[in-house]
């Protein structure tokens, strides 16, 4: 065995966003395309994603978003094709392939697979193992919450994960353990690699501009993200403004995935509150929540982050159907002093509106300084660069 070289840095990057439905990993899976070419000239990142709205966001020179075949989440967690004619078999099928084609035609150096350490429904399994045996360095990346660990546990082991998990040569978590550790609790294989925590994906926001809504006075910005699954804390903000008007101004997001018949009657009744308007989507909703005075979310991840880049009074009424993972981050943050959190037997419509009506008062995310704690992007970039001395030199 020769003695390990230094190799040149990642000049491919193949990032896979278990976007199956929603935003959430589209827009983390940019922000770290976004950093990993940010002062790398000629470095190319191929984004693939299922998020049928990945075409309203814009990408950083040298990053390029190739769509997969949707598929949507049903309310109890399975999974159903976007296009009606189609089986889900079928869509899955036609999405494996279209990954080996980029992946052999695009050839990264490096493939970071998002969440799902064999892809959805194992679209992604027979791509690690081609990669592998190229040379490629393979590394599954999470978010610092995947599920409560007596669910996930299960979860995995109906999937396989034991058996895929020691293909990557390296765990990437999004946050930090002394917040949450996404692994804890579960059966994992020998020889794994220890996981690295990065800290949590600082965000930006978008040039000044335009932002609708957010003229006049100050205002709360309620944001259930994509909003395929946002209905309960709509109607939660809407029900705590109609009992006991909390006294400022709120401005509800709905997303894009919103079911429209929900939307249209809480837009009715939105319309008849004089405190209360709503906008349907907005892709740059970083400007909004800059300027809010305080945010009402459900948890996410993209929006947790979001919460601590803009240093924002945060409210959060997580949802725990069929995954527990905001209300685990909620509560984490929360014993941090990081956000307040209402979980759903808490969240009555008088005591919401007091929460609401005390926001803007509340400390900001700054207020507990955690050291490390938005550091996610440089520190990518960071394990980008350092995995490239490990290569070993060909016989």
């Amino acid at each position: 065995m020769t003695p390990p070289r230094p190799c040149p840095p990642p000049r491919r990057v193949l990032i896979y966003s278990h976007d199956t439905f929603g935003l959430g990993h589209l827009r983390r899976a940019r922000a770290i395309a976004h950093a990993l070419v940010a002062e790398a000239p000629g470095r190319r990142v191929t984004i693939l994603s299922g998020s049928p709205v990945s075409r309203a966001f814009r990408f950083a020179p040298g990053v390029t978003c190739r769509r997969l075949p949707g598929v949507t989440k049903l309310p109890d967690g399975e999974y159903r094709s976007l296009a009606p004619d189609y089986r889900l078999d079928e869509v899955v099928s036609v999405r494996a392939a279209l990954i080996r084609h980029v992946a052999d035609r695009f050839d990264p150096d490096l493939f970071l697979v998002d969440k799902e350490p064999a892809g959805f429904h194992g679209e992604v399994l027979p791509v690690l193992s081609r990669l592998k045996g190229r040379g490629c360095r393979l590394v599954l990346g999470l978010r610092d919450v995947l599920d409560d660990p007596a669910l996930l546990g299960p979860e995995w082991e109906r999937k396989g994960v034991a058996a895929v998990l020691p293909l990557y040569d390296a765990i990437w978590v999004y946050g930090l353990q002394e917040i949450c550790a996404p692994l804890a609790g579960l059966a994992l294989p020998a020889g794994l690699a220890t996981p690295t925590y990065t800290g949590y994906l600082r965000r930006e926001a978008p040039d000044p501009g335009p932002e609708a809504g957010a003229e006049g006075e100050p205002f709360l910005l309620v944001t259930p993200g994509g909003g395929g699954d946002g209905v309960d804390l709509v109607e939660a903000v809407v029900r705590a403004y109609e009992a006991a008007d909390p006294g400022h101004r709120a401005l509800i997001v709905f997303g894009p995935f919103f079911p429209p018949a929900e939307q249209a009657a809480l837009e009715a009744r939105i319309a008849a509150h004089p405190r209360l308007s709503s906008l349907g989507f907005d892709a740059r909703l970083e400007r909004l929540m800059r300027r809010a005075a305080g945010v009402v979310a459900m948890g996410g991840y993209n929006t947790f982050c979001e919460i601590l880049s803009f240093d924002r009074p945060a409210l959060i009424l997580p949802r725990v159907r069929p995954r527990r993972e905001q209300l685990i981050r909620a509560e984490a943050a929360a014993r941090r002093g990081l956000v307040e959190c209402l979980p759903p037997d808490a969240a009555t419509p008088e005591r919401t509106a007091a929460s609401l009506a005390a926001l803007p008062g509340r400390p900001r995310p700054s207020a507990h300084p955690i050291p490390g704690l938005l550091d996610g992007l440089p520190a990518i970039r960071r394990l980008a660069e350092a995995g490239a001395t490990a290569c070993l030199a060909a016989e």
